[in-house]
Parts: C-alpha cells; structure tokens; sequence
C-alpha cells in the first residue's frame, strides 16, 4: 500500500486534530519560559513550570490509557483535550499569578491530554487495512517530527513578537479546536473486551523491555537537545548554530521516517533486532558528535542520527502491536509515551549535572554510554518475550497486529 492510499477523509480528519492537540503540547515548554521569564528569577521559574508541566504528562499518561475504553474512546479523549485547554488559557489569562498557581495550571496542562497521543495513535491504526498500518505510523511520525520542529519557531515569534501571553492562549485555543474535531472522527475502534485490574497491568508491565529501549532512544535526543548549546561553546562555534543544526536533526528524523513506511516495515531482521541496531547507529552519532570539532561534521551526522532516531522509535510501537491486544494498545502506547518523556527528563537532569563537573563532550559520551546500557537491557528483556509462550489467559495478546481494527 502506498502513502497515496492514505489520503482518506478518516486520515486527512485525524491529521487535523492531531496537529491542533500536539501543537501546544510541542510549544509548551517554550512558552512557559517566556512566559515568566521578565519576573524575578524568571528562567529558573520557567524551567520549573515546565517540569510541572512533564510531570503531569508523565504521571497521567499511563494512569488515564489505562481507564481507556478503546470501543467509546472519544468522550475520554475530549474530556482530557479539555482540560489541557483550560489549563493552557488559564496560564495565558492568568500571567502575573502566583507560582504555585502557575506551576497547577501547568501540571494540569500536561496531565489532561497525557494519554490522548496514545488513543490517536490506536483510532489512527483503526482507519486504516492491517497492510497499511506501518505507513499510516511513519506518516504519524513524519507529522510529529513536523509539528515539533515548527513549535519552538511559532511560541517564540508569538511571544516576542505579540505578548509572552498569546502563545500560551493560542494553545488553549488549538487544543479546544481538536475536540471539535473528535466528533468527525470514529467514536472508538474495535477490540475485544479489555482485561481489568491486575490482568490488564500484567499484560502492560509484560511489555516493559519496549519501554525501556523507546527511553534510552530518547535519551539521545535529550543529549542532542540540551547539551549542545554548551558543546558548541566549547568548540569556540557561534551558538547561534544550535537552532539550524536542532532542525536539521528533525527534518533527518521525518524523512527516516517516511523511508521506513515506504516498505511497510518489510525491513531486515524482527522488530527487536531492527530497534537495537538503530538505536546503537545513534547512539554512534551522538557521540560522534561530541568529538568532531567542525560545524559541517556535527550537522551531517546530526542529520544522519535523526534519519534513524524516528524509525527506531517507530519499531517501538509496532513492537508493541505485536505484544498487547488491541484493547491494551492505547494504555501501551501511553505508558510508551510516559516511559520516553521520563527518558528525557532523566537525560536532561544527567546533563545538568555533569555539565557541573565535566566538558559538555564528556557529559555526552556518558549520556551515550546510559543509552547503550538501557538498549541492552532492553535488548534482553525483548529476548526473553519473545521466547516465552503468553501467560495464561493472555493468548489474546501476540500477535496484537493480527486482529484487524
């Protein structure tokens, strides 16, 4: 199937909803910091909201994918979509207000939405043939790596340009927009009856070892993001560098991506096998990067990290696929997207901290060392599931992808 066939009313409809709800998500952490930061301690309050703000989505994630009823998904979805916008113009209505107001608004921006990427993703496979699954992902991502290179451009333009305010109300608005949107979608997709209680978190902590490989994939990017700035400086390069070489990583990741759906996923090797041989190919241009002392080096072999970073990420989801049953994928998908923010999150605090004690080049290459060591273990753990048969009153569980949505 090619990404033609995706140009279906159902998909072009999602497209929309997702840019307007992962938008703001995307332009969050940006604008908080500008939204504060002529206040007195301002940056440092910035960077708190915003870890407020991860926080929420970290915690809520896998708790709300969890409660996801995957046939009537969209009353959840919307409800959370909701409150992210309120939580998004409350901030933008309310700058002056105090930090502890400030940092609730943030965390309850963050946890409304946490398990909407999650449902999206699961109602997008829905849309689309079984066969067209893997290209319907890609696409998913190439929009992502789109959305996430726009961001920091748009909250930045609004809130130098305009008012430190408007971007925080633009993304109120966005995120209302994208529950209109839901109700030109399907209400749900269909499933068998989903396991409760102890069941259903068997089925998800079974899939751990795919947790732990997406967060040591992001932990990469962590380094990438966060660590250059001060690595450029070192170089005596003009950090004026860091956005251009920032986005030339992101437009390499969304073309990876579309060159890994063009083949449906039909790659060499399992999907474990495919995920550990990307993740360590970044993992060699990160920190390849930390030892190149030209700016030409560092942007092609960013460029040619992001080329892997996306599809690595994509093998992730589709390994989860092949794990949960449908009715779990939404909860999956979600405690994946909670189980990389808090990669990230780890990665950046790891970062702060060496900066402190060593140069940002060594900071890296321990950052690269923790990546290969969760890559490793996940590579086990992956090992290990894949030769066990399910346990029992599991068998609804592998292979997910064969039940047609």
């Amino acid at each position: 199937m090619s990404y033609r066939e995706l140009a279906i009313r159902p998909v072009l409809v999602w497209s929309v909803v997702t840019v307007a709800g992962r938008l703001p998500v995307a332009m969050a952490p940006l604008a908080l910091v500008f939204l504060v930061r002529e206040r007195p301690g301002g940056y440092s309050l910035g960077a708190a909201l915003a870890a407020a703000y991860v926080l929420g989505e970290i915690i809520a994630a896998p708790v709300l994918g969890m409660r996801m009823n995957a046939e009537r998904a969209r009353p959840q979805l919307a409800a959370g979509l909701a409150v992210g916008a309120v939580g998004f113009a409350g901030l933008g209505l309310l700058p002056g207000a105090h930090p502890v107001v400030l940092a609730a608004l943030a965390l309850l921006a963050g946890a409304g939405p946490g398990a909407v990427p999650g449902g999206l993703r699961a109602l997008l496979t829905s849309l689309v043939p079984e066969r067209a699954v893997t290209q319907a992902m890609s696409m998913e991502s190439v929009l992502v790596f789109a959305i996430w290179a726009a961001a920091p451009a748009l909250a930045t333009g609004l809130a130098l340009g305009v008012d430190p305010a408007v971007p925080l109300l633009v993304q109120g608005v966005l995120m209302g927009l994208s529950v209109a949107g839901l109700w030109l979608l399907p209400v749900g997709w269909a499933a068998e009856p989903q396991e409760k209680g102890a069941a259903s978190r068997r089925a998800l902590l079974r899939a751990w070892p795919v947790y732990v490989l997406g967060a040591g994939a992001l932990t990469l990017l962590a380094l990438a993001e966060l660590i250059l700035p001060a690595l450029l400086e070192q170089r005596g390069i003009g950090i004026g560098w860091a956005g251009p070489l920032l986005a030339g990583f992101s437009i390499g990741s969304a073309v990876g991506a579309f060159v890994y759906g063009l083949r449906g996923g039909r790659w060499p090797g399992p999907l474990p096998v495919q995920a550990v041989v990307l993740v360590l190919g970044v993992s060699t241009g990160v920190a390849l990067v930390a030892v190149l002392p030209w700016t030409a080096g560092i942007a092609i072999t960013l460029a040619a990290s992001g080329l892997l970073m996306a599809p690595a990420m994509l093998s992730r989801n589709l390994a989860l696929r092949e794990i949960l049953p449908p009715s779990m994928l939404a909860a999956g998908y979600s405690v994946m997207y909670a189980a990389v923010g808090a990669g990230y999150a780890a990665s950046g605090t790891l970062a702060g901290g060496l900066l402190k004690v060593v140069a940002p080049s060594t900071a890296i290459l321990y950052g690269v060392g923790l990546t290969v060591l969760l890559t490793a273990i996940g590579a086990v753990g992956e090992r290990r599931i894949t030769r066990a048969p399910a346990p029992t009153g599991q068998d609804v569980v592998a292979p997910g992808r064969k039940v047609r949505r």
